[in-house]
Protein backbone atom coordinates (compact mmCIF):
# COMPACT_ATOMS: atom_id res chain seq x y z
CA UNK A 1 0.00 0.00 0.00
CA UNK A 2 3.05 2.07 0.81
CA UNK A 3 3.67 2.81 -2.68
CA UNK A 4 0.34 2.68 -3.90
CA UNK A 5 0.16 5.71 -1.90
CA UNK A 6 3.21 7.24 -2.98
CA UNK A 7 2.85 6.66 -6.83
CA UNK A 8 -0.72 8.49 -6.22
CA UNK A 9 0.75 11.65 -4.35
CA UNK A 10 3.44 12.21 -7.11
CA UNK A 11 0.90 12.18 -9.80
CA UNK A 12 -1.76 14.70 -8.04
CA UNK A 13 -0.65 18.72 -7.62
CA UNK A 14 -2.48 19.46 -4.19
CA UNK A 15 -0.58 16.71 -2.15
CA UNK A 16 2.83 16.21 -1.15
CA UNK A 17 4.48 13.29 0.43
CA UNK A 18 5.98 14.75 3.87
CA UNK A 19 7.20 11.05 4.53
CA UNK A 20 7.10 7.56 4.50
CA UNK A 21 7.53 5.73 8.14
CA UNK A 22 10.08 2.82 8.14
CA UNK A 23 12.01 0.50 9.95
CA UNK A 24 14.84 2.91 11.74
CA UNK A 25 12.99 6.27 11.10
CA UNK A 26 11.52 8.13 13.61
CA UNK A 27 7.65 8.70 13.44
CA UNK A 28 7.72 11.56 15.09
CA UNK A 29 9.52 13.68 12.76
CA UNK A 30 7.92 12.51 9.80
CA UNK A 31 4.61 13.81 11.70
CA UNK A 32 6.02 16.49 12.50
CA UNK A 33 6.39 17.72 9.02
CA UNK A 34 3.13 16.55 7.79
CA UNK A 35 -0.62 17.79 8.04
CA UNK A 36 -1.87 14.24 7.95
CA UNK A 37 -0.83 10.35 8.65
CA UNK A 38 -2.21 7.97 6.33
CA UNK A 39 -1.80 3.87 8.14
CA UNK A 40 -1.78 1.22 6.53
CA UNK A 41 1.00 -0.56 8.68
CA UNK A 42 0.35 -4.01 10.76
CA UNK A 43 -1.82 -3.81 14.30
CA UNK A 44 1.38 -4.06 16.06
CA UNK A 45 2.71 -0.56 15.45
CA UNK A 46 -1.41 0.78 16.40
CA UNK A 47 -0.03 1.68 19.90
CA UNK A 48 2.83 3.91 18.48
CA UNK A 49 0.68 5.68 15.93
CA UNK A 50 -2.07 6.31 18.12
CA UNK A 51 0.25 7.64 20.56
CA UNK A 52 2.10 10.10 17.84
CA UNK A 53 -1.03 11.47 16.63
CA UNK A 54 -2.44 11.86 20.33
CA UNK A 55 1.19 13.86 21.15
CA UNK A 56 1.21 16.29 17.84
CA UNK A 57 -2.31 16.62 17.35
CA UNK A 58 -2.58 15.35 14.17
CA UNK A 59 -5.09 13.97 12.12
CA UNK A 60 -4.77 9.94 11.24
CA UNK A 61 -5.96 7.95 8.28
CA UNK A 62 -5.97 4.42 9.23
CA UNK A 63 -6.69 1.40 7.26
CA UNK A 64 -4.99 -1.65 9.37
CA UNK A 65 -7.08 -4.48 9.54
CA UNK A 66 -7.49 -7.08 12.15
CA UNK A 67 -7.23 -4.78 15.30
CA UNK A 68 -8.80 -6.16 18.43
CA UNK A 69 -11.08 -4.95 20.74
CA UNK A 70 -8.61 -3.54 23.07
CA UNK A 71 -6.78 -1.56 20.01
CA UNK A 72 -10.21 -0.39 18.73
CA UNK A 73 -10.77 0.82 22.37
CA UNK A 74 -7.36 2.79 22.29
CA UNK A 75 -8.22 4.35 18.97
CA UNK A 76 -11.71 5.46 20.24
CA UNK A 77 -9.79 7.56 23.11
CA UNK A 78 -7.81 9.19 21.04
CA UNK A 79 -10.37 10.48 18.58
CA UNK A 80 -11.90 12.36 21.25
CA UNK A 81 -9.24 14.56 21.03
CA UNK A 82 -8.12 13.92 17.24
CA UNK A 83 -9.98 13.52 13.88
CA UNK A 84 -9.44 9.61 12.75
CA UNK A 85 -11.06 8.11 9.69
CA UNK A 86 -10.70 4.02 10.43
CA UNK A 87 -12.31 1.81 8.21
CA UNK A 88 -11.19 -1.92 7.43
CA UNK A 89 -12.31 -1.13 3.70
CA UNK A 90 -11.07 1.79 1.88
CA UNK A 91 -12.81 1.63 -1.09
CA UNK A 92 -14.83 4.06 -2.06
CA UNK A 93 -17.25 1.26 -3.50
CA UNK A 94 -17.58 -0.86 -0.76
CA UNK A 95 -18.60 2.28 1.28
CA UNK A 96 -21.91 2.41 -1.12
CA UNK A 97 -22.15 -1.44 -0.94
CA UNK A 98 -22.28 -1.15 3.22
CA UNK A 99 -25.15 1.90 2.46
CA UNK A 100 -27.08 -0.28 -0.05
CA UNK A 101 -27.09 -3.90 1.68
CA UNK A 102 -27.88 -1.25 5.08
CA UNK A 103 -31.34 -0.28 3.22
CA UNK A 104 -32.30 -3.68 1.75
CA UNK A 105 -31.75 -5.80 4.95
CA UNK A 106 -34.30 -2.79 6.73
CA UNK A 107 -36.72 -3.15 3.85
CA UNK A 108 -37.04 -6.66 3.41
CA UNK A 109 -39.06 -9.43 5.38
CA UNK A 110 -37.68 -11.92 7.65
CA UNK A 111 -38.33 -14.45 5.46
CA UNK A 112 -34.77 -13.45 3.91
CA UNK A 113 -31.68 -15.47 4.32
CA UNK A 114 -28.43 -13.60 4.24
CA UNK A 115 -25.05 -14.71 3.21
CA UNK A 116 -21.70 -13.19 3.00
CA UNK A 117 -19.23 -14.50 0.52
CA UNK A 118 -15.65 -13.29 0.03
CA UNK A 119 -12.70 -14.47 -1.72
CA UNK A 120 -9.45 -12.96 -0.96
CA UNK A 121 -5.71 -14.15 -1.94
CA UNK A 122 -3.79 -17.12 -0.32
CA UNK A 123 -1.75 -14.36 2.14
CA UNK A 124 -4.62 -13.06 4.01
CA UNK A 125 -4.57 -14.21 7.66
CA UNK A 126 -7.84 -13.07 8.98
CA UNK A 127 -11.32 -14.62 8.17
CA UNK A 128 -13.65 -13.53 7.55
CA UNK A 129 -11.96 -10.62 6.06
CA UNK A 130 -12.44 -7.07 8.06
CA UNK A 131 -14.76 -6.21 5.08
CA UNK A 132 -17.10 -9.41 5.22
CA UNK A 133 -17.66 -8.10 8.86
CA UNK A 134 -17.82 -4.62 7.95
CA UNK A 135 -21.23 -5.74 5.71
CA UNK A 136 -22.11 -7.83 8.25
CA UNK A 137 -22.48 -4.86 10.92
CA UNK A 138 -24.62 -2.91 7.96
CA UNK A 139 -26.99 -5.73 7.67
CA UNK A 140 -27.64 -6.20 11.43
CA UNK A 141 -28.14 -2.33 11.32
CA UNK A 142 -30.50 -2.16 9.06
CA UNK A 143 -32.14 -5.48 10.47
CA UNK A 144 -32.16 -3.46 14.08
CA UNK A 145 -29.98 -6.59 15.29
CA UNK A 146 -26.56 -7.42 16.10
CA UNK A 147 -24.29 -9.28 13.94
CA UNK A 148 -24.23 -12.61 16.24
CA UNK A 149 -28.20 -12.17 16.04
CA UNK A 150 -28.93 -11.09 12.48
CA UNK A 151 -28.41 -15.05 11.35
CA UNK A 152 -25.66 -14.19 8.98
CA UNK A 153 -23.90 -16.39 7.33
CA UNK A 154 -20.17 -16.36 5.66
CA UNK A 155 -18.11 -18.51 3.05
CA UNK A 156 -15.02 -17.90 3.08
CA UNK A 157 -12.04 -18.35 0.17
CA UNK A 158 -8.44 -17.89 -0.38
CA UNK A 159 -7.36 -18.22 -3.89
CA UNK A 160 -4.66 -17.31 -5.68
CA UNK A 161 -3.94 -13.53 -5.41
CA UNK A 162 -7.49 -11.97 -5.31
CA UNK A 163 -7.32 -8.64 -4.17
CA UNK A 164 -10.89 -8.72 -3.12
CA UNK A 165 -14.23 -9.88 -3.99
CA UNK A 166 -17.45 -9.59 -1.84
CA UNK A 167 -21.06 -10.34 -2.20
CA UNK A 168 -24.11 -9.96 -0.29
CA UNK A 169 -26.82 -12.25 -0.99
CA UNK A 170 -30.57 -12.10 0.26
CA UNK A 171 -32.65 -15.21 -0.39
CA UNK A 172 -36.09 -16.02 0.03
CA UNK A 173 -38.34 -18.98 -0.80
CA UNK A 174 -39.20 -16.99 -3.98
CA UNK A 175 -36.54 -14.45 -5.10
CA UNK A 176 -32.57 -13.66 -4.72
CA UNK A 177 -30.71 -10.57 -4.28
CA UNK A 178 -27.16 -10.42 -5.12
CA UNK A 179 -25.31 -6.83 -4.59
CA UNK A 180 -21.44 -7.42 -5.63
CA UNK A 181 -17.77 -5.66 -5.19
CA UNK A 182 -15.02 -6.74 -6.35
CA UNK A 183 -11.42 -5.37 -6.68
CA UNK A 184 -9.13 -5.40 -9.74
CA UNK A 185 -6.12 -3.38 -8.45
CA UNK A 186 -4.92 -2.72 -4.68
CA UNK A 187 -4.73 0.70 -5.81
CA UNK A 188 -8.55 1.46 -5.13
CA UNK A 189 -7.77 1.47 -1.07
CA UNK A 190 -4.87 4.15 -2.38
CA UNK A 191 -7.23 6.50 -3.68
CA UNK A 192 -9.79 5.84 -0.86
CA UNK A 193 -7.05 6.89 1.61
CA UNK A 194 -5.98 10.16 -0.04
CA UNK A 195 -9.52 11.04 -0.66
CA UNK A 196 -9.95 10.37 3.56
CA UNK A 197 -7.10 12.05 3.94
CA UNK A 198 -8.05 15.37 2.18
CA UNK A 199 -11.64 15.48 3.88
CA UNK A 200 -10.16 14.87 7.79
CA UNK A 201 -8.04 17.97 7.49
CA UNK A 202 -10.35 20.69 9.48
CA UNK A 203 -12.63 18.34 10.69
CA UNK A 204 -13.54 18.09 14.25
CA UNK A 205 -12.18 15.48 16.68
CA UNK A 206 -14.34 12.40 16.01
CA UNK A 207 -14.04 8.47 15.10
CA UNK A 208 -15.40 8.77 11.14
CA UNK A 209 -15.31 5.90 8.62
CA UNK A 210 -15.27 5.91 4.70
CA UNK A 211 -18.98 6.27 4.57
CA UNK A 212 -18.52 9.73 6.43
CA UNK A 213 -16.34 10.86 3.93
CA UNK A 214 -18.84 10.29 1.18
CA UNK A 215 -22.20 10.66 2.64
CA UNK A 216 -21.36 12.76 5.31
CA UNK A 217 -23.21 10.61 8.07
CA UNK A 218 -22.60 7.20 10.12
Amino acid sequence: MSQAIQQSIDLLDDLVLAGVWTRGSSLDEILAASDVLIDFSLPAANAEVLEAVSKQQKPLVCGVSGLNAEQLAAMQAVATAVPIVFDRNMSQGVSVLERVVQDVAGSLGPEFSVEIHETHHVHKLDSPSGTALKLAESVASGKGADVESAGIHFEVERRGEVPGDHSVIFTSPTETLTFKHSVTTRQVFADGALRAARWLIGQNPGLYQMRDVLFGDA
